[in-house]
């Protein structure tokens, strides 16, 4: 019995509801402007419009750096732009090599196993010890070229 009435108030208050929204919506539509017929309308100018001050002169556009490929590889690491590769922007960034590192060959690689295998790499990587990478250290970490295949004597 209690959830009959229950249930008959809240669709009372549901239905409320929904008649103050209906109510609220047609008096904001009432009280919109109506359209502007298009010949009241001013003529619209053709071509571009002309400035009046013909000698400004605005900054100069910036040049772009041409970065080699090592320069942009670090940078896509230095996230701070510090000019030093920290642990944590080593790690963020090596989603894709996560996939490559399964040790046990389960196909299940876990966050233990690759963050074990990136630590180690840069480990290797940072010569001072200092927990930072600068540039010549991080050019160490690039990934050796695919060899190429020797083409087909078809």
């Amino acid at each position: 019995m209690n959830r009959l009435i229950l249930g008959a108030l809240l669709t009372l208050a549901l239905l409320g509801v929904g008649l103050f929204w209906l109510q609220g919506r047609a008096q904001t539509e009432e009280g919109a402007p109506p359209p502007i017929p298009l010949a009241e309308t001013e003529p619209v100018e053709k071509g571009l419009p002309v400035a009046e001050d013909t000698d400004a002169v605005g900054p100069a556009p910036p040049e772009a750096t041409e970065l080699t490929r090592e320069q942009r590889r670090f940078f896509r690491y230095d996230r701070n732009r510090d000019l030093k590769i920290t642990r944590n922007e080593m790690l963020s960034t090596r989603s894709d090599a996560f996939r490559k590192l399964d040790v046990d060959g389960n196909n299940l690689l876990s966050f233990e196993e690759w963050a074990v295998a990136t630590a180690k790499r840069f480990d290797g990587a940072d010569r001072d010890r200092n927990a930072k990478l600068t540039p010549a250290e991080f050019a160490t970490t690039r990934p050796k070229p695919a060899k190429k295949k020797a083409p087909c004597r078809c």
